[in-house]
């Protein structure tokens, strides 16, 4: 069944595409649908396909030479992911699980290189997306490399947060393992900053959300550490 021409045109990777092209996408474009939990993509997979998420959540995991795994991050409705393996042919690098029962468009690699490549302003929106993935991983590999593991999880608690009241949330709270997969450390080590965090007045967690009482004062704390490491 193709997909409706809006829903395309709600992604930012393609809204800049003119009506015609996004038409001819939408009637190539197939519906996927993965419950929960379901691995739709894994490492080294040979398929090219983009896919664009409808509705639902999907989680996308990087792999190590050595076999370490870790949580890279979540993407949900209106966001896009596969466009690296269109773009170079090579396997996947990264596996990708459903984290709710999720809906997405699936586009071929041939049509949506062809129609990205016939607009430069659709190409430059593609550029713009994949150089920010490119910053985020930059971003998350600096901090890995030089900060302690209590900043690296401040440093996610603020990205997984959104304001609420004055302060920030984060509802449902991840499980610590998770926690500890996003930032490259173990369960029992997450558990134990989360607590030192509380005790001092930092943040609030129960089993309803985790709760960033003073967020300025965590993002002041990683700008100070990420500055002296740079001029170490």
């Amino acid at each position: 069944m193709p997909v409706p021409k809006a829903e395309l045109a709600r992604f930012p990777l393609l809204a800049a595409l003119e009506e015609d092209r996004l038409a001819g996408l939408a009637e190539l474009a197939s519906i996927r649908s993965c419950v929960e939990g379901e691995l739709l993509l894994d490492f080294d997979d040979e398929s090219r396909d983009i896919f664009l998420i409808l509705e639902g959540g999907m989680r996308i995991v990087l792999r190590a030479p050595s076999g370490h795994e870790m949580i890279f991050r979540d993407v949900g409705p209106g966001e896009a992911f596969g466009e690296i393996a269109a773009i170079d042919e090579r396997p996947r690098s990264a596996s990708v699980t459903a984290i709710h029962r999720t809906r997405l468009a699936v586009l071929r690699a041939e049509p949506f290189m062809a129609a990205i490549l016939s607009s430069p302003a659709a190409a430059l929106a593609c550029m713009r997306h994949l150089t920010a993935r490119l910053r985020e991983k930059d971003e998350r590999l600096l901090e890995l490399t030089v900060l302690p593991v209590r900043l690296r999880l401040c440093a996610e608690l603020l990205r997984l947060a959104r304001p609420a009241a004055g302060m920030r949330r984060i509802s449902p709270p991840p499980p610590h393992h998770e926690l500890a997969a996003r930032i490259g450390t173990r369960r029992e080590v997450v558990s134990r900053e989360l607590m030192a965090l509380a005790a001092g007045g930092l943040i609030e967690a129960d089993r309803r959300a985790i709760r960033l009482l003073r967020p300025d004062e965590l993002e002041a704390e990683l700008r100070t550490a990420l500055g002296a490491a740079w001029d170490d």
